[in-house]
């Protein structure tokens, strides 16, 4: 028989124990449990607390952190003859105990480990009572900190001495949610002689060939002979296993392979990987996975300029164009398969190549990975160890061995990962802040970089780079974080001085930056109901976690614009200066390519609604960061750089095709009028940076009133020689015309004066509205047409309501003036063909 998996969704409850539980909670008793969940969203869907999101409901709910909860399941059963039955856990969160029918069978202390356990002879015909019993999270961190001794971190718990996501005990974008649950599922799993416990493939090349390596383990019942069957494609190998062995290597070749390519380079080709075992008599058990071909390494070859850190896929340099991932949910287990794809989505859009998945958070699921295989979508993951010094010492170091060990062999599958990362930030924080001194001679954590980690990955996912940490200098010669060596994070920016400062960079990889930027009105709005609402209203104070952020927005905005008044125009200038910021930042460090070779923008989504740095926010709508990244990451860049003898044109061409063609760079001033032009013959290779000076005509006498444009092509760069609060603008004056499109509306944007930064913020017309683009500049008479994609029937004068038409402008020089037609029926339908689809 081939073994039976039982999933154990239904009929959980749970209870909350403990001195500070709320009399209504209390009263309740047993609830209803979403498995796999959280007590937190349990308690939400019964109604007994309010949504953690909103208002200042995080403090109300400070109890749930520190409450033991007791799930509960009558778990019906039958026996069917199977020499074994296994309660197997994906996930326990965290401190926990399960018992089955009276009986203590598991106790653990990690969120990131799964659990089995042989239940049969426990089990009882028909109902038997399965418990599993949190004991409260931040009670046990501060008991596991005092037995292992308190080590730096950056929180108000010690989320360092024990494995649980340090982001669940609130981050400086995070909510405290301080979780417990079964986040991962439950299932009962019935099976006689053998079962395939794990299978590992380790791909390489070979010439023209594919090979791979799939390592089998099992975990027996019987001592028969058993027969291995494996296949890959249309190739296939076997293995006769003999009494008692109890895993094997079974390598297959595949003749001409079609290798995985990230995007940008090639198909991301996969194959599947089928895994059979038998007995003499029957199929005992099978694995389905697909795999995919493709070297990967890290070159830190020192050079010149000092040690690079350089990608190569299938030894070809990829310039990285990243983005980094938190957890998407401070409750990880609301994330599905579709929200992952909406996300990877929105990083596709911004022309993203590589997702970086954070220390701070969970390794990914295989939804996650699978999701990027497909689509050619680079990733790296951390080992979860962030921004603190970690013991070495039992039982945590035997705790972070296991988990590691499981995560990389369940994750060596993936063509997608093409790196594992030793930790975030623990290199820098022992040598850069002050930990030696407060550590007074304890373990922080290096064994797992240095020793542990990479012996791991050599022995399970060979076919994986690793890297200690991030930031990291290769060598161990220079201190971490130096821009001239290996990998940097750059935050000194954000919080100290002014954006404009990125361009005295220059790094060799940038694996962190940052600027914070406030989420869409709508879900602004959505998360905090204040009244009146503004910058340092309670709500939103409370959805602001960096230390110092309101001060740090501000100083980061008042060099480029007034701090505006009105609470709408708070949001864009804040959105706007964080979108600048990261655009800037990136056009200049793709400017210095091959020397740079990577920037990966912190970040890409939320888990809350919350002011943060990220590109999405919290409800999943793009902020104008997105399209900044969009434009910045753009596989051919046209930007206008300075450089020591002046302004220059950089063009960057991230394709295998040659770019070539006339190199128009035209002065104007702020009326629209042209005061010189120079055409040039531009010839730039696949996957090549070219510089053009432009001498005399990148200087002004009057920077206030004019501006620089370059154009090679479709693809078009600007340079305004004064900033928003100095340049010589005056209100935009726009006429709009809006027409049907598929999945919404068309709207065609004709600029009357200069506009800078052009956006349509359309959540404020209707939640589920994106538009395609935005932070477009427009010479006077210059058009731009925008997608609107939405479910909602949108008129046209929704898009003269204020806060929905934005531009620069409107910072310095006030509300646009807009004149808005409807297109006629005549032309309706000649749009409607235009338009072939929406993004």
């Amino acid at each position: 028989m081939t073994v039976d998996l039982r999933h154990l969704t239904d009929r959980w409850t749970v209870r909350a124990h403990g001195p500070r539980v709320p009399p209504n909670v209390r009263a309740a008793g047993e609830i209803p449990a979403q498995v796999p969940g959280s007590a937190t969203t349990d308690l939400l869907a019964a109604g007994l607390i309010a949504d953690p999101y909103l208002d200042d409901n995080e403090r109300l709910q400070a109890w749930i952190g520190v409450t033991d909860f007791e799930y509960a399941l009558p778990l019906e059963w039958t026996d069917d003859g199977s020499d074994r039955v296994d309660l197997a856990f994906d996930g326990l969160d965290t401190v926990a105990e399960v018992s089955l029918n009276g009986v203590s069978v598991l106790e653990t202390r990690n969120q990131h480990r799964s659990h089995r356990v042989a239940a049969k002879q426990l089990l009882r015909e028909g109902v038997n009572d399965l418990r599993v019993r949190f004991t409260a999270p931040v009670r046990a961190a501060a008991l596991a900190e005092r037995e292992l001794g308190a080590r730096p971190h950056v929180n108000h718990h010690p989320y360092n001495a024990i494995r649980k996501m340090a982001s669940g005990f609130g981050w400086d974008w995070g909510i405290d949610t301080s979780a417990t649950g079964i986040w991962r599922s439950v299932r009962l799993e019935s099976w006689s002689g053998a079962r395939i416990a794990q299978v590992r493939p380790v791909p390489r090349i070979e010439g023209p060939d594919g090979v791979v390596d799939v390592h089998v383990s099992l975990e027996r019942v019987s001592d028969a002979p058993l027969h291995l069957a494996v296949r890959v494609g249309e190739q296939a190998g076997q293995l006769a296993l003999a009494a008692g062995q109890d895993s094997a290597v079974v390598t297959v070749r595949v003749p001409d392979v079609q290798r995985w390519w990230p995007r940008g380079f090639g198909d991301p080709t996969r194959y599947p990987l089928d895994v059979a075992l038998r007995d003499d008599r029957a199929e005992l058990d099978a694995r389905s996975l697909r795999i995919g071909f493709r070297e990967v390494r890290v070159d830190t070859t020192p050079d010149d300029a000092g040690t690079p850190l350089r990608i190569l896929v299938n030894e070809r340099p990829v310039y990285i164009r990243g983005a980094n991932w938190i957890p998407d949910d401070a409750f990880p287990h609301r994330v599905n398969r579709a929200r992952y794809e909406a996300r990877i989505a929105q990083a596709e859009f911004a022309n993203v190549n590589l997702l970086r998945v954070w220390g701070g958070g969970i390794y990914e699921s295989d939804d996650f990975y699978d999701l990027c295989d497909e689509r050619g979508m680079l990733t790296w993951q951390d080992f979860l160890l962030a921004c603190a010094a970690y013991a070495e010492e039992e039982p945590l170091r035997s705790e972070i061995e296991a988990e590691a060990r499981e995560n990389v062999a369940r994750l060596a599958a993936h063509p997608s990962l093409i790196v594992l990362n030793g930790n975030n930030e623990n290199l820098e924080g022992y040598h850069e802040w002050g930990w030696p001194a407060r550590l007074d001679g304890a373990t922080w954590g290096e064994h797992y970089y240095h020793d542990l980690f990479p012996r791991i990955v050599e022995e399970l996912a060979p076919h994986i780079a690793y890297t200690p940490g991030s930031p990291f200098t290769p060598g161990g010669t220079h201190r971490p974080n130096d821009p001239d060596h290996g990998s940097v994070h750059i935050w000194d920016l954000w919080n100290r001085r002014d954006w404009n400062d990125y361009r005295s960079y220059t790094p060799r990889f940038v694996a962190e930056f940052g600027w914070q930027g406030p989420p869409t009105w709508a879900t602004l709005t959505r998360a905090i109901h204040d009244d009146p609402i503004s910058p340092v209203s309670p709500g939103v104070q409370v959805h602001q976690k960096a230390i110092e952020g309101d001060a740090k927005l501000t100083s980061g905005l008042v060099a480029h614009t007034p701090v505006p008044r009105d609470m709408r125009d708070w949001v864009w200038a804040m959105q706007l200066n964080q979108a600048r910021a990261i655009g800037t930042a990136l056009e200049h460090f793709r400017s210095l390519s091959p020397h740079n070779a990577g920037a990966i923008v912190w970040q890409l989504n939320d888990d809350w609604p919350v002011i943060s740095w990220s590109a999405v926010d919290g409800d999943g709508r793009e902020k104008p960061l997105l399209y900044a990244m969009k434009h910045a990451f753009a596989p051919r860049l046209v930007t206008v750089q300075p450089r020591e003898e002046g302004l220059a044109v950089v063009l960057s061409n991230e394709t295998d095709e040659e770019w070539s063609g006339s190199l128009t760079v035209a002065r104007h001033t702020v009326d629209g009028s042209e005061v010189a032009r120079v055409a040039l013959a531009a010839e730039v290779a696949p996957r090549a940076t070219v510089t053009v000076p432009l001498g005399e005509l990148g200087v002004t006498e009057n920077a206030e009133g004019e501006l620089l444009r370059a154009r090679l092509g479709d693809a078009v760069g600007w340079w305004f020689f004064a900033d928003l609060r100095d340049a010589a603008l005056s209100s935009a004056a726009l006429d709009v015309v809006v027409g049907p499109a598929a999945g919404g509306v068309r709207v065609d944007v004709t600029a009357r004066t200069v506009v800078r930064d052009l956006a349509l913020l359309v959540d404020t017309i209707a939640p589920d509205a994106v538009a395609d683009d935005a932070l477009v500049h427009l010479l006077p008479g210059e058009s731009a047409s925008f997608i609107v994609s939405t479910a909602a029937a949108v008129g046209p004068s929704a898009f003269g309501a204020p806060g929905v038409i934005r531009t620069g402008n409107d910072l310095v020089a006030g509300a646009p003036q807009i004149r808005i037609a409807e297109v006629s029926a005549a032309t309706e339908s000649a749009l409607e063909e235009e338009v072939t689809g929406v993004r």
